[in-house]
């Protein structure tokens, strides 16, 4: 089995879904179903049951995951200190980041390049499916994220920014003639959901309810910011973002507003607990002495 067929099958593993397994891989979803099919046809069996609504992974299946996934990590880390050697670079530290205001973050970017020219910085967008999967199967160092996060095995780190909400409508709805929005006000539309998730972290980003306690219509499921985008474009539901959204994704289909009723959505740094090293605790203290951004 070659490298790449390890990494689509063993992202296959985790995603048990043909479509958030190629978007990962940055392949179509016939190129992970092709090597799939090749894999079971030279062991001889089938690696995953798959019907119309589910994918999991067949005793063999769960076998070969378990012992390929050491021989992976393995392998790539080999690969990794080989390449940084060539590039006198001794580390990297790996971020994943929920916001997308990468450019207002570059302080600490740059500061901690400046600081540890040795170490390589890494930086990606964040899925959101599974948030803190990532940080589990070694795949990220840190999460950049809102907050709280109350996992037993992750340490939440220090502050970067807080944010005021908005509301994205679609430009045609009754709601985008006015000035600003409140919470209690657009709880009779449909918002979106991510699943699977915490529930506690997601409700401090859509709440479940109002503040007088209606119930809030968390129903839409997206995957992707896109999709996001796409289903408030539609009508289909309206959307609340912290405000540096309304900076990088202005769409002439969709009006933010101002949400009155809401407080500022705090992000931090996460990553796991027993994973701390050097590097991780070298960029959570140039957040320290940097602080947060503010206005």
């Amino acid at each position: 089995m070659e490298l790449r067929d390890i990494e689509i099958f063993l992202t296959l593993a985790e995603e048990l879904h043909f479509g958030r397994a190629a978007e990962r891989l940055h392949v179509s979803v016939a190129a992970v179903s092709k090597a799939l099919k090749k894999q079971e046809r030279v062991i001889g069996v089938e690696l995953f049951a798959r019907d119309s609504r589910n994918v999991r992974l067949t005793p063999v299946g769960e076998q070969l995951r378990d012992d390929l996934r050491q021989l992976h990590q393995g392998l790539t880390q080999s690969l990794e200190r080989a390449r940084l050697a060539a590039r006198g670079k001794t580390g990297t530290l790996r971020v994943s980041l929920f916001p997308v205001n990468v450019q207002e973050l570059r302080r600490y970017w740059e500061t901690f390049r400046s600081r540890h020219p040795q170490w390589e910085l890494r930086l990606r967008m964040s899925g959101y499916a599974d948030p803190f999967a990532q940080l589990r199967n070694g795949e990220a160092d840190i999460l950049v994220t809102w907050l709280p996060v109350e996992e037993p095995d992750l340490t939440v780190g220090p502050l970067l920014f807080a944010e005021p909400r908005v509301l994205a409508l679609a430009a045609d709805n009754a709601l985008a003639k006015r000035s600003t929005a409140s919470l209690e006000a657009v709880s009779d539309y449909q918002h979106v959901v991510i699943e699977p998730v915490p529930g506690y972290w997601f409700d401090g980003y859509i709440p479940e309810l109002t503040p007088k306690g209606r119930s809030i219509d968390r129903t839409e499921l997206v995957g992707t910011i896109e999709d996001i985008f796409l289903h408030t474009a539609m009508g289909n539901a309206v959307s609340l973002f912290p405000v540096h959204v309304t900076w990088y994704f202005p769409r002439p289909s969709i009006v933010y507003l101002p949400v009155t009723d809401m407080e500022a959505l705090p992000y931090g740094m996460v990553w796991r607990s027993d994973a701390e090293n050097d590097l991780i605790r070298a960029f959570a203290r140039v957040v320290r002495d940097l602080g947060p951004l503010t206005g």
